[in-house]
C-alpha cells in the first residue's frame, strides 16, 4: 500500500520507513528522520533526511512527490520497535505491509484455477460432472488461499508483536 502526500512540508520533522533500496542511499528497512525538504517549480522534490540511530545526514533528489512516497512512508510500529528487529525481519514486516489480495493472492488464484480445470477436464474428459466437479473444486481453491493469506499475514505479525512483547515488561503474550 502506497502512502500519499500531498506536499513535501507534510513529511517535515517525521520518522518514515524506507521501503525501497536506491544506490547511494539507505537500505530498506532504515527509519529516517526527514529534516527538510524543497518542491522545485518543475515537480522535483529534494529531501534532506538523518538516519534516526546513526545520526548521519543524507539528500536524495526525487522526480516527483509520488516518487518520495513509493521510497518511504510513515510507521510508527517500527519506528518505536526499530531496537527489537534485525534487518531481516523489518523487510519481511514490509513485503507483508505491501501484500494485498490483488498482488498476491489473484495471481495464485488465477494460476490455481487454470491447473485445477485443466486437470478436471482431461480427467473426466467432457462429462456432465466435469463442470460440476470443476466449479466446486474453484470455490473450494479461493476460500483455502484466502483463508491461507490471511492467516499467514496474521501470523507473521503476531510474531513480530510477540518478539516485541518479550522484550518489554508489558506483560502480555502473544500466540
Amino acid at each position: 500500500m502506497t502512502y500519499m502526500l500531498n506536499d513535501i512540508d507534510e513529511a517535515i520533522d517525521r520518522k518514515f520507513l524506507v521501503t525501497k533500496s536506491i544506490s547511494n542511499q539507505v537500505p530498506a528497512g532504515t527509519i529516517v528522520h526527514i529534516m527538510d525538504g524543497k518542491q522545485e517549480s518543475n515537480g522535483s522534490v529534494t529531501v534532506y533526511y538523518r538516519i534516526t540511530y546513526t545520526r548521519q545526514d543524507y539528500t536524495i533528489k526525487f522526480d516527483d512527490l509520488k516518487s518520495f512516497c513509493k521510497w518511504a512512508r510513515p510507521d510508527n510500529f517500527i519506528a518505536r520497535h526499530y531496537e527489537s528487529f534485525n534487518k531481516k525481519e523489518i523487510q519481511r514486516y514490509i513485503k507483508l505491509k505491501d501484500r494485498s489480495f490483488t498482488n498476491f493472492c489473484l495471481p495464485i488464484i488465477l494460476v490455481a484455477l487454470v491447473l485445477v480445470w485443466a486437470a478436471v477436464l482431461i480427467v473426466l474428459k467432457g462429462e456432465k460432472t466435469a463442470l460440476i466437479l470443476g466449479a466446486v473444486a474453484s470455490v473450494l481453491l479461493v476460500i483455502v488461499i484466502t483463508f491461507l493469506f490471511k492467516t499467514g499475514k496474521q501470523k507473521a505479525m503476531t510474531k513480530l508483536y510477540s518478539k516485541v512483547s518479550a522484550k518489554s515488561n508489558w506483560g502480555v503474550r502473544f500466540r
